[in-house]
């Protein structure tokens, strides 16, 4: 079973007065690569994050965002800072004085300021509580992730068998051409010489040996046999239960390196336009494998 490398996933905990909430999106990639986003004072947990994302998946840009909040009732998740207060009342009645200015400073001044205002760190046992709750909540964003990502992935699978099959019927059309083109490139070179034949000053074992090796030189029953082995290695890996984007990339560029020659060898118009069609079948598959995790 196969894995996309696209999808979303979102996760919610509670755990005491903290409430957490964790989205996932990712999308392709070469690599497992992850960009994390936390509240500013659970930063310290960012390479915890990725290290348990890396942990389940191989490949893909993922991108995490993580929010927290707690409930205080009435008390406010700020708190005013004297000293920053008499500071600035300081700096401004200065201003006001220097200035000539006779009105006197008013709170609403003072509020242009925010560093009047400080955000004190959370209590030992309400930072657990918030951290718990994002950790819940990115084992859900997690598995729903991993869900949505193996339900494209069934989407993929469908497809990519399609399209193996397609290659695969007309793998069969140049197995069935194949031996009469041979044979009908030994008849032709046989009409061509067979006036060159009644010449006693030729060679006819070698006239007959150049006929064999120029009928072997379209004979592509190799590669035939090397392009059904290859899909069904790709057939295999398809449902292998460990990630295999990369070695799907690898087998499809096998089986274009076989179709390629296939088309070219042949000399053969039929087998040239059935090449064409396997190509065609193969580039969707080329395309798809780019979404395999």
């Amino acid at each position: 079973m196969i894995d996309s490398m696209t999808g979303f996933g979102r996760g919610e905990a509670a755990v005491g007065n903290a409430s957490g909430a964790v989205e996932l999106r990712s999308v392709n990639s070469r690599f497992c690569e992850v960009s994390v986003r936390l509240p500013r004072n659970l930063s310290e947990y960012e390479t915890d994050v990725q290290a348990r994302i890396k942990q389940q998946f191989s490949r893909g840009r993922i991108s995490v965002q993580a929010q927290v909040e707690t409930s205080t009732g009435d008390v406010l998740p700020i708190q005013v800072d004297p000293e920053g207060v008499r500071a600035y009342m300081s700096i401004l009645n200065d201003l006001r004085a220097q200035a000539g200015i006779t009105a006197p400073v008013r709170l609403e001044h003072l509020l242009n300021y925010s560093d009047i205002f400080t955000s004190p760190d959370p209590p030992v046992d309400e930072h657990e509580s918030m951290w718990k709750a994002v950790s819940e909540a990115l084992d859900g964003a997690i598995e729903e992730l991993r869900r949505m990502r193996r339900q494209e992935g069934s989407a993929l699978l469908a497809d990519l068998e399609q399209r193996i099959e397609a290659i695969d019927r007309q793998l069969g059309r140049v197995e069935d051409r194949a031996p009469m083109r041979v044979e009908e490139a030994r008849e032709r070179l046989n009409r061509r010489l067979g006036e060159l034949m009644e010449d006693d000053r030729l060679d006819r074992d070698r006239l007959e040996l150049e006929i064999a090796l120029l009928a072997d030189r379209v004979d592509v029953t190799e590669e035939c046999v090397r392009l059904r082995s290859h899909l069904e290695l790709f057939r295999q890996s398809l449902n292998s239960e460990t990630p295999e984007g990369r070695k799907l990339n690898f087998i499809a560029q096998e089986i274009n390196r076989e179709v390629n020659t296939i088309g070219a060898k042949a000399n053969d118009s039929e087998i040239a336009h059935i090449a064409v069609e396997m190509k065609d079948e193969l580039e969707k598959i080329r395309e798809q494998v780019q979404n395999v995790e």
